[in-house]
């Protein structure tokens, strides 16, 4: 392979890398709206039970999160399930949400 191919093989390997870390803007309202299946068991009062609260946490440590029980690297069966049905766009919603709910 000459120089040149590998060159853009190894940008463009490098671009998909960053692209999947690039979290699209979250839509707080969006955000808001599909909390109410989180907030079944992580509870807004901090209470627990076991079960992490979620609200002030960043968007990186929320999505970062969502993404390894979506991808199954993180196990949980309940969040390993809810997380398989969210796109992209919607972890990007939640993290907003619950960076700084109101």
């Amino acid at each position: 392979m000459d120089h040149s191919k590998l060159t853009i093989a190894f940008a463009f390997s490098a671009g998909m890398a960053m692209a999947e870390d690039r979290l699209p803007e979250g839509d707080p309202e969006y955000g808001a709206f599909l909390s109410t299946e989180c907030m079944t068991c992580h509870q807004t009062s901090g209470e627990s039970d076991g079960i992490p609260p979620i609200a002030g946490q960043s968007i990186q440590a929320f999505s970062a999160a969502l993404r390894a029980y979506r991808s199954k690297e993180r196990m949980h069966p309940v969040m390993n399930m809810i997380a398989s049905r969210l796109t992209d766009t919607d972890i990007a919603a939640l993290a907003a949400y619950y960076e700084s709910p109101e």
